[in-house]
């Protein structure tokens, strides 16, 4: 009888046939989340969403649900005792954690604890605190920020049938660099960017095929090339409490699709710039790398102040076209007072407020800015307040929920290719 040695450090570990890709996908709500969460799973600010406790219970809860382990491994997984069972899963999550941060997709953050006198002694042979071990907190990475941005681009492109994407082409032709048509006579102020064969051939067939060729100015060829415009654009997101309420989570598909639309210009139209304002009491200007981490708090719905900040910021900007696309689910609810007080009214539409708050869409649209709203709720006050707001500035209104979103804004975002700009 011939005896087999099994060596188990070559077996490798059962974490390692988990796609790290996908289990990031999977974890994308998780990673974005909103506050939402926090209202089923009985977070707080003392038990931090972003904890590697409340990480393990969303890695697990991928696992159960999904298909990220092949049909042996479930069965090996769920073999044996219920505390078997446990201690296998429990090994599972910690090799899968281990990997997140090896590969980049997460860092942890250092803790900060009470001085030694603060804190009962140590005793012999006593270890890690395993309740401050889980409490530690973490961070995604900018790689996973880039990631979840291309998974949901792709996701959403695809669902649109587009197999590619490319530049905000238009109708016009346009001296360029790149070849996009026929050929046509020279004319001043063009890009001299000349068809050779076509060139001289006109030269020959003028002065006939002698060395040297001789050209004259009517004998210029150029390129034709589509014009392609620039576009400069603010994304207003809405993070008043609306958008967590009523048993939907409402922004974390909108910073997703803030997360695609950067990915998209920064990859496809390099020309194009994105900003990203928040309002709430409020607005602010916010990078897109710390999108993944805002959530939405108490606050009422400053769409007004939003406006403001994003015309001053389309106004450096030198672009062929300048928008606003804003995404909210309620009707404008605070103002803020010349002496930078907020003025709030929660209940229906405040004159003052209203008022107010057009007036600003007015300066937009003298300043050549467009405004679309993409409008996540369909209550009447706030459909008659968009219905305004695209009458004064000739935008477009989208009603549309949170899982066609995306669709619809990058749809309108790609159709401005065909746009007649000059």
């Amino acid at each position: 009888m011939t005896k087999y040695i099994r060596y188990k450090k070559y077996e490798g570990e059962p974490g390692d046939g988990v796609d790290m890709q996908e289990l990031v996908k999977r974890l994308s709500d998780f990673f974005l989340q909103s506050g939402f969460e926090s209202q089923y799973y009985g977070m707080s600010e003392m038990d931090p969403e972003k904890s590697m406790e409340a990480l393990r219970q969303a890695i697990q809860r991928a696992l159960e649900e999904g298909d990220l382990l092949s049909d042996e491994q479930m069965q090996e997984l769920m073999d044996g005792t219920p505390e078997q069972m446990d201690a296998k899963m429990k090994e599972l999550i910690d090799q899968l954690m281990d990997r997140l941060m090896e590969e980049g997709y997460i860092t942890g953050q250092p803790q900060v604890t009470a001085p030694p006198e603060k804190t009962p002694r140590g005793q012999v042979g006593q270890g890690r605190d395993r309740d401050q071990e889980n409490q530690a907190l973490f961070e995604i990475t900018d790689k996973t920020i880039d990631f979840l941005g291309f998974k949901t681009l792709k996701d959403l492109m695809g669902s649109l049938g587009k197999s590619s994407f490319g530049r905000h082409d238009t109708r016009d032709l346009a001296t360029g660099v790149e070849s996009g048509g026929i050929s046509r006579p020279y004319e001043f102020g063009d890009t001299l960017n000349l068809d050779i064969s076509a060139t001289l051939f006109n030269a020959v067939r003028r002065e006939g095929s002698k060395v040297p060729i001789e050209l004259d100015y009517p004998d210029l060829m150029v390129h034709q090339t589509e014009y392609q415009s620039s576009c400069a654009t603010v994304l207003m997101l809405d993070c008043s409490h609306s958008m967590i309420l009523y048993g939907e989570d409402r922004f974390t598909p909108a910073k997703k699709v803030a997360l695609a639309l950067s990915h998209l210009i920064r990859t496809q139209f390099p020309g194009d710039s994105l900003h990203l304002v928040l309002f709430h009491d409020s607005a602010e200007e916010m990078p897109l790398g710390e999108l993944a981490r805002v959530q939405v708090g108490p606050y009422y719905t400053n769409t007004r102040e939003g406006l403001r900040l994003a015309r001053r910021i389309l106004s450096r900007q030198k672009k062929d076209m300048k928008q606003i696309v804003m995404i909210t689910d309620g009707k404008p609810s605070a103002l803020t007072l010349e002496d930078g007080r907020i003025y709030k009214n929660a209940f229906g539409l405040d004159p003052l407020v209203v008022t107010q708050t057009l007036e600003e869409v007015g300066r937009c649209r003298r300043s050549g800015i467009l405004i679309n709203t993409f409008m996540l709720a369909s209550d009447h006050s706030l459909i008659h307040f968009v219905q305004k707001v695209t009458e004064l500035c000739r935008g477009k209104a989208y009603f549309t929920t949170p899982y066609t979103l995306g669709q619809y804004l990058l749809m309108d975002y790609m159709q401005k290719k065909t746009r007649h700009i000059h």
